[in-house]
């Protein structure tokens, strides 16, 4: 039986993410070609244009591709760790994203690098995919504030006016049952796994200036997590 067109279209669809990968990590997201794509993939562009239709869509592929892979692995890690306290989540959530990362820096540098000139990412395709593993983190944030094993102050005040204010909206979007300090402290410890993870995948960090990366990830998240409970 010949396949139907729904399969026809996942499978020269991921013959094309394939390439894709490929293709990003040897050029790069700015030198990105989908005519090279298409001559590889032995079609005529016409025949690629009904699946891929641009650069731009190839780039959005991509972007939707990598997120749900590596939130994929961060759920996976954090589902095997289900009977350890929140916080240890948190840590193995962590150190789940930063394993993919190491392991597909290309795709790594595509979501959290430098912009690629003349593409923005469509919010209505990228945003729910791109803020899985943000939301993975808030639920097991929240995990803690419900058994009330999360400080609502932490050691340093925070600020009143906007910076309160867009702490607060963040909350009410996601359903955070804690408040805005509680939220800055789960925000520091975003900040502080994807800056460390970019230092170490883009060799910022400097050659062999710490050989256990792994290690130092942790306990850096070990000191943001000590600011919450």
């Amino acid at each position: 039986m010949s396949p139907s067109r729904a399969e026809r279209r996942r499978d020269v669809t991921e013959r094309i993410l394939v390439i894709g990968r490929r293709h990003l990590a040897e050029h790069g997201a700015a030198a990105l070609s989908l005519r090279a794509v298409t001559r590889e993939l032995g079609m005529v562009s016409s025949a690629v244009y009904r699946y891929v239709d641009s650069r731009d869509e190839l780039l959005t592929l991509l972007l939707v591709d990598a997120y749900t892979e590596q939130a994929d692995a961060v759920d996976a890690a954090v589902t095997a760790a289900a009977d350890e306290p929140w916080h240890e989540r948190a840590v193995v959530a962590g150190l789940a994203f930063r394993a993919w990362a190491v392991s597909e820096p290309a795709r790594y540098a595509l979501l959290y690098g430098s912009p690629v000139p003349g593409y923005a990412a469509p919010a209505e395709r990228t945003t729910e995919p791109g803020t899985r593993v943000v939301r993975t983190l808030i639920g097991i944030l929240a995990e803690g504030v419900v058994l009330g094993e999360v400080r609502e102050e932490g050691p340093v005040p925070l600020p009143e006016g906007r910076l309160a204010q867009d702490l607060q909206a963040i909350s009410g979007e996601t359903g955070f049952p804690g408040g805005p300090s509680t939220m800055a402290r789960g925000v520091t410890m975003w900040a502080t796994l994807v800056g460390a993870t970019s230092l170490e995948v883009f060799g910022q960090y400097g050659a062999d200036t710490f050989t256990a990366p792994e290690a130092l990830l942790e306990h850096q998240l070990r000191l943001a997590a000590s600011t919450l409970d």
